[in-house]
């Protein structure tokens, strides 16, 4: 899963290069496209998506375990309600896409939220492909089956990179004012790679033998219970979501490029957290699940501390490699054809400090799993709703603070102590429910993990500032060689102190990364 995950996040990140090359990172154009093409995610996770990962998997794991079938109706009646639920959300919210452009963007210029709308009239249906995607994509992960849903974006990808490439090659505009033709290339063919996407998991879940069938009647798998939970979970979801619209409106008075600079740099910052926590995730959820509906709370324990562990040591030497080489990497990923050198050093000065956010982040949104194994929803949501009024306090005070162009620097900042207040009440109440949380064994590989990374920083930054001293090169080959070199030195630093400390969970890794080699 993570390999395929991998795979899938280095095409997107292309696309992104892609994209930030064709349409001009720090121009209005890719603002505008940017925007557009975020709100059918934020209207799918809004209406349904936050509920498929904290309670259809539940559910779908305890009906395998108790209807004679094996759940196979229940999954088919579920997939008919978000198919009917989705396909009429579409419909408000294309009708209602003028007013999702003036939430998300209030400082577009009159053309660019013109454009903007546009574009999500053409993006918006994507909230149906997401909504089957997902759901195919849960069912399957209840038969065991996690492969293609990793693989599957990497087709949607592949597509939008076709896209971008194809505009750049017929000498598409970087202005808002649109060819219909250079127009129809971006919409249709970005959506044609949701669709991909979706049309991939679908005919994963039929090659297992599911009968795909849309039942009339959705009734009998407990409307009213999942009612219940998604009521808590909607709150969680539409808190969060206010976090994002406070964050995307403080970056749109930041000026152009304000919103790209925050939106990659928040992509990166994902990249580490879906490669390895997601993956983690997904494949813990179903097995948590099972624990905690047979009251087994010791496995529940048990995976959740061997969760966050194993997460941590893989996401504290990114996130510290974010800390020192955000401009570098920032300058060799999108320093090319239309970017503007001056968004691209923003980019890099965000994504540093995204580097406070990514361990927090991380932790909470595991532990978060455990609640929803247990179907604390109430208190999951009630966590969220503290998370999300830290950060939405922090990006207001940026945006009233800070100078313009420096309002999405304090975007990640409010999101490191949000996520940080979200880790530690999600800790406490867990404790609380389950007991114990496994937290000596927690805190000591926490310290010996903060000391590993410290020894890493502090050869990474030797190097680095050994490597600037002794190359005169472009500003673009410069942060090509520095980076590396310190990455390289960062790392090695990393593992040796790694080993000093005994750092079980880093040595289960290497060894499962490279078989039958002793690599510790």
């Amino acid at each position: 899963m993570a390999i395929a995950t991998l795979a899938s996040r280095v095409a997107g990140f292309v696309r992104i290069l892609v994209l930030a090359a064709a349409l001009g990172l720090g121009t209005r154009l890719l603002d505008t496209y940017n925007i557009a093409n975020t709100l059918p995610n934020q209207v799918y996770e809004l209406i349904v998506g936050g509920t498929m990962a904290s309670i259809v998997v539940p559910l779908l794991t305890r009906a395998t375990l108790s209807e004679p079938d094996g759940g196979v109706l229940y999954a088919q009646r579920l997939l008919s309600l978000i198919i009917y639920v989705l396909s009429a959300v579409t419909l408000l919210a294309v009708a209602g896409a003028p007013l999702l452009i003036d939430l998300y963007a209030p400082g577009f210029t009159a053309e660019q939220r013109d454009l903007a709308t546009v574009f999500s009239r053409y993006f918006l249906p994507q909230i149906l492909f997401y909504g089957i995607s997902a759901t195919a994509a849960a069912i399957l992960q209840i038969r065991g089956r996690f492969g293609t849903p990793a693989w599957a974006p990497l087709a949607n990808s592949l597509i939008v990179i076709a896209v971008g490439l194809t505009y750049a090659a017929v000498g598409g505009s970087t202005s808002t004012t649109l060819e219909t033709g250079h127009l129809l290339l971006l919409s249709l063919g970005t959506t044609a790679g949701v669709l991909a996407q979706m049309a991939l998991i679908v005919a994963a879940l039929r090659r297992t033998g599911f009968p795909l069938r849309l039942r009339l009647d959705p009734r009998g798998i407990g409307i009213r219970r999942i009612g219940r939970l998604g009521a808590w979970v909607l709150l969680a979801v539409v808190t969060s979501q206010i976090l994002f619209a406070a964050a995307t409106r403080a970056a749109s008075w930041g000026g152009p490029g304000g919103i790209t600079a925050y939106q990659n740099a928040n992509m990166i910052f994902y990249v580490p957290y879906a490669v390895f926590a997601v993956s983690i995730m997904t494949a813990m959820l179903p097995r948590l699940s099972q624990h905690a509906a047979r009251g087994e709370h010791n496995r529940v324990v048990t995976g959740l501390s061997r969760a966050v562990r194993t997460a941590l040591v893989v996401t504290a030497p990114i996130a510290t490699a974010f800390l020192l080489l955000g401009p570098q990497i920032a300058t060799v990923l999108f320093a090319h054809g239309n970017s503007s050198t001056a968004t691209v050093r923003v980019l890099g000065l965000v994504l540093a400090a995204f580097g406070l956010t990514l361990v927090p982040f991380t932790s909470y949104m595991i532990l978060q799993r455990g609640l929803y194994a247990l179907q604390e929803t109430r208190t999951a949501a009630l966590i969220t709703v503290a998370v999300a009024a830290v950060g939405v306090t922090g990006c207001a005070a940026a945006g009233s603070l800070l100078e313009p162009e420096d309002i999405v620097l304090g975007i990640p900042v409010a999101y490191a102590a949000a996520y940080t207040t979200g880790l530690s009440l999600t800790a406490v109440v867990l404790r609380r429910r389950l007991g114990y949380i496994d937290g000596r064994r927690l805190l000591r590989t926490h310290a010996r993990v903060l000391t590993a990374a410290v020894a890493g920083a502090v050869c990474a930054g030797l190097a680095l500032w050994a490597a600037r001293s002794a190359t005169d090169l472009s500003a673009w080959t410069d942060a090509l060689v520095t980076g590396l070199i310190a990455t390289l030195a960062g790392a090695a630093g990393y593992l040796a102190a790694g080993r000093l400390l005994r750092l079980a969970e880093l040595r289960h890794l290497l060894n499962a990364a490279l078989p039958g080699i002793r690599t510790w």
